[in-house]
């Protein structure tokens, strides 16, 4: 049998239950409607927000391209004229310093032939007639030196020193050539620290090398250095400077020399003699009388007196019975234009230039009173010989 009771059981309860689920679909979809309603509006403040960030954004961006835009299109011209005041000074005083290099007339390199250089300096032109300024110790005591100049057009000559003093350590030298660019000699007295100043020369063997700094002390005492027998004072700048450009100017934006570059501590301390002292010494220099160049040997002789030949014939006595007179060499120097000459110890000269010679005297006389090369007539042993020899100037 059907149960009635169930079915209408089971229909009630259906029905309410679709009734309950009819009212939260209801609430649900309300609710939903609602949270909608509030994600849009939450959306669309993003949005707005979003825009106006996009919006400034934009507006930054266009005003950094313009100003990019305005920076490239703005123009520099002139500017280097302006401000650059050192190659104003360099193109004014570069054209009188000059490299100095010393080289030994006694060695010649294995490989080249020329002469072996054993040091290099700077200098630079205070006359126009060749007269050239320097350290003493750059061109001072090198024995067979031969100093060679070059100028900065890149001709060189031979030059010669004509006056130095070591305690200033300021020398002077002299090429044969005319009408040449000079440097104009400042004041060091009213130098102030802080100062913009240039050191030209040649570091290292590189010519015409310019370097800048300011001045550090104008009045650095010898003895604040540890330099023992000079009562001078240096002044101190930070303009690089190194090994060759000793000699070299330390000029003023005005293109004046108020300096010579000397010596170097370290990097960033470097030194100079004041322009004072090298305008005292030149002053000087032109009191004294002028050194006398003399023609140089190189060797040591001895008069050939009786006795001396009475030994001479002792020991040797198969040496020519005729000589009566001459020079005897005892010494020659390795390298000097006697020994390049073929000259030997024991030697025997007795004519020079077809002229008998008696003693030592009658060759100082000859090479004062001569110029070019000397002919000499030797007696080796128990040979006769003609020696050809170019003597050196110092």
């Amino acid at each position: 049998m059907i149960n009635i009771a169930r079915i209408v059981t089971r229909f009630y309860v259906n029905d309410s239950v679709k009734h309950i689920n009819l009212r939260r679909s209801s609430r649900f979809l309300s609710t939903v409607k609602y949270s909608n309603q509030n994600n849009d509006e939450r959306f669309r403040g993003k949005r707005y927000f979003g825009g106006v960030l996009a919006v400034a954004a934009g507006v930054l961006g266009y005003v950094t391209l313009k100003e990019k835009i305005s920076a490239a299109t703005l123009s520099l011209t002139g500017r280097r004229e302006t401000y650059n005041f050192i190659a104003d000074v360099v193109a004014v005083s570069a054209p009188s310093v000059v490299y100095i290099e010393i080289q030994d007339g006694r060695r010649l390199d294995l490989f080249s032939g020329r002469p072996i250089t054993i040091s290099n300096g700077s200098g630079f032109i205070v006359n126009e007639d060749g007269l050239i300024l320097t350290n003493a110790h750059v061109v001072v005591n090198k024995p067979n030196a031969v100093v060679n100049v070059r100028l900065m057009d890149g001709s060189t000559h031979i030059g010669f020193v004509e006056d130095f003093d070591i305690k200033s350590d300021l020398a002077t030298l002299r090429i044969p050539v005319k009408n040449l660019p000079v440097m104009k000699l400042g004041s060091s007295a009213d130098l102030r620290p802080g100062e913009w100043v240039v050191a030209m020369g040649s570091p290292l063997a590189l010519s015409n090398t310019v370097t800048a700094g300011v001045v550090s002390s104008t009045q650095r005492a010898s003895k604040e250095l540890g330099i023992q027998g000079k009562d001078m004072v240096y002044i101190q700048t930070d303009a690089p400077i190194t090994f060759g450009n000793s000699g070299g100017p330390l000029v003023n934006l005005d293109g004046e020399a108020i300096g010579i570059n000397s010596m170097k501590v370290t990097s960033g301390i470097s030194f100079a003699i004041p322009i004072d002292y090298v305008k005292e010494f030149l002053a000087k220099r032109k009191t004294k009388s002028p050194q006398v160049s003399r023609r140089y040997l190189g060797i040591t002789m001895l008069s050939l007196t009786p006795n001396i030949l009475m030994e001479l014939r002792m020991r040797n006595p198969e040496m020519p019975t005729d000589i009566e007179n001459g020079i005897l060499v005892w010494k020659v120097i390795i390298g000097s234009p006697a020994y390049n000459g073929g000259l030997q110890p024991g030697d025997i000269v007795t004519h020079i230039n077809g002229t008998p010679v008696t003693s030592a005297t009658d060759l100082y006389s000859v090479l004062e009173n001569s110029t070019g090369k000397l002919t000499m007539q030797v007696v080796r042993g128990r040979l006769r010989t003609t020696i050809i020899i170019a003597p050196e100037i110092h």
